[in-house]
């Protein structure tokens, strides 16, 4: 009798975040715990390679699990020793915007946790990206103690002003607990 296998490919998460920790332990606490949950269902983490911040304590979190960690880096920020070199991967490109479309590219899905202006960029990016049907993989915000509550507010108010049509602003969750929200994102891991 022949044995069938039948290989999948790891599924991985793009996490968007703070290149620094912030003032509430929550957020890194948050990071860390998304890391663990990550690895703990066998779900790869892409991210933009640093060694500082939220950004390295949810790397750290998936590498002290054991997990898979690619880091895709612009040369500029490698120059600046930025770089996280104990990465299963990583991957310098050659700007901002090669490195947005490589992680979505190696990604299933993407999240953002507590971060500023590039996490911002980047999840938005990813966002109007699945809007224009330039990608089918879901996005979702880490909403840490409420940290996005303003934002969220500012989104339907979009939706209520006329600017973003309904069914756009749903293409985002929200989640405030890490289980949930791989459960929603990978549901079979």
């Amino acid at each position: 009798m022949a044995l069938l296998w039948f290989w999948q490919p790891m599924q991985r998460l793009a996490v968007y975040c703070g290149s620094r920790c912030g003032h509430a332990p929550a957020h890194g606490q948050a990071a860390q715990a998304l890391g663990q949950a990550m690895a703990q269902r066998g779900v790869g983490l892409v991210y933009g390679a640093a060694q500082i911040g939220l950004m390295r304590a949810v790397a750290d979190a998936v590498l002290a699990a054991d997990g898979e960690v690619i880091g895709v880096i612009p040369e500029a920020l490698m120059d600046a020793e930025v770089a996280h070199h104990e990465l299963t991967r990583l991957e310098v490109v050659a700007d901002m915007h090669v490195r947005k479309a490589r992680m979505i590219e190696l990604a299933d899905a993407m999240v953002a946790l507590p971060g500023g202006l590039g996490t911002l960029e980047e999840l938005f990016e990813a966002l109007t990206w699945l809007q224009l049907r330039f990608h089918s993989k879901p996005c979702a915000l880490f909403n840490v103690d409420g940290y996005y509550d303003g934002l969220l507010q500012f989104l339907d108010g979009a939706v209520a002003d006329g600017f973003v049509a309904a069914e756009h602003r749903a293409l985002l969750s929200v989640h405030r607990d890490p289980q949930q929200l791989l459960d929603q994102l990978f549901p079979n891991a």
